[in-house]
């Protein structure tokens, strides 16, 4: 990683991100300021105060410092200063800012500060149901000097939603560094035995996720299929009508939900089946670390998802919401093994050429490379302090 390392030594950079539980968008900031910690440059990740403290513990001994700020209201001016002053303090040289509120509050104060700005904006489409946000978002877009869409999807629907230029909008594809499971006991803590087959799902229990109709399609197949499992790895509000949809149609005993698991590897190893039936993404990691796994995918088209998957090559494309369509691929994976087999080989040859992570931390080294000279201190790394 030499020009990367020539790209960004010496600079600190800010990550400004507005959660810090375990979902994609802070995953790709601690992979990258981890990447960027090694490659030179000093790094402070801004958290929330009162956070749940997932992504600080991620960050653990990867030399990366951590700042905390507070939002204290819709339109926290404190937070902006706070940010400003923190930036100042901090010397920093470029920041960067994740999804919706930190585009605002880090544009804000970057431009107080007179610092370069990066937006990365990961698929969450918050800001379009209300005018106010939409240019608010928009403004804090014209004041930075990059913004980032995770899929050239994501990138129309912003250029649609905030009357931008397309030429505005960068797209960087999201990336995993991704390691084999040593192990799985997956199968034997559900009970299952050899003729029992199993769907795995990967993501939080919200409803653009998706989780409802993956039951529905789990239900058309259980007749056809009746050593048919499926697991469902995330948390989070639609846990109790999950389990009341899987009872309702006799699925007791064939859906579990294993809540917030971090031994992701170990559970695509036991896979037979990837599902991914999201209503809307960016470029979704759970997807890409299913790709590098070899599983064999059934997803919903729907953001970059297609593209990663080969328009097809790769995976079973299916339309988002159709619960019908999903179990009609499902089938049709199940009844032919080599198939999908063969799938799953494609999948993490895509994955090890196009997403690894290396690819994605090259392209925003030459996104911060680029801004170095609007820089307004490039200077030899002083120590960070740790709060």
């Amino acid at each position: 990683m030499t020009r990367s390392a020539s790209g960004v030594a010496g600079l600190r950079l800010a990550h400004l991100i507005e959660s810090d539980g375990p979902g994609g968008a802070e995953r790709v900031v601690a992979a990258l300021a981890t990447a960027m910690q090694g490659a030179g440059a000093e790094n402070i990740v801004f958290l929330p105060a009162e956070g749940e403290g997932w992504l600080g513990r991620q960050l653990e001994g990867s030399g990366v410092a951590i700042e905390y700020f507070r939002i204290e209201r819709p339109v926290s001016v404190s937070c902006a200063r706070s940010l400003t002053q923190a930036f100042r303090r901090l010397r920093i040289d470029l920041a960067h800012s994740h999804e919706f509120s930190m585009a605002i509050y880090g544009g804000w104060a970057a431009r107080r500060a007179g610092i370069p700005h990066v937006i990365t904006m990961h698929g969450s489409r918050y800001y379009a149901d209300r005018l106010r946000r939409r240019l608010a978002l928009a403004a804090a877009i014209a004041l930075s000097e990059r913004t980032v869409a995770v899929s050239m999807p994501l990138a129309r629907q912003m250029s649609r939603d905030l009357w931008i230029p397309r030429s505005r909008l960068v797209t960087i594809p999201n990336g995993v560094r991704y390691e084999a499971a040593e192990r799985s006991t997956l199968r034997k803590d559900l009970r299952l035995g050899p003729a029992d087959r199993l769907l795995v799902a990967v993501g939080n229990l919200y409803p653009v996720k998706g989780h409802e109709h993956l039951v529905d399609a789990l239900a058309l197949l259980a007749d056809r299929h009746p050593h048919l499992h499926l697991a469902i790895s995330g948390r989070g509000e639609l846990e109790h009508a999950l389990t009341s949809r899987a009872r309702s149609r006799r699925l007791e005993g064939r859906v579990h939900l294993l809540g917030l698991r971090s031994d992701i590897p170990a559970i695509l190893a036991a896979a037979d089946i990837f599902v991914l039936p999201s209503l809307s993404e960016g470029l979704p990691l759970a997807l890409l670390e299913a790709m590098f796994a070899g599983c064999p995918i059934v997803a919903s088209d729907v953001g970059e998802v297609g593209v990663a998957l080969g328009r097809g090559d790769a995976g079973m494309l299916v339309k988002s919401g159709d619960s019908a369509a999903l179990a009609a691929a499902i089938d049709l994976l199940l009844h032919d093994p080599q198939g999908a087999r063969d799938l799953g080989r494609r999948a993490a040859s895509r994955a090890l050429a196009e997403y690894d992570v290396s690819h994605m931390t090259r392209r925003y080294v030459s996104v911060y490379e680029a801004l170095r000279p609007s820089c307004l201190r490039l200077h030899v790394p002083a120590p960070v302090p740790h709060s």
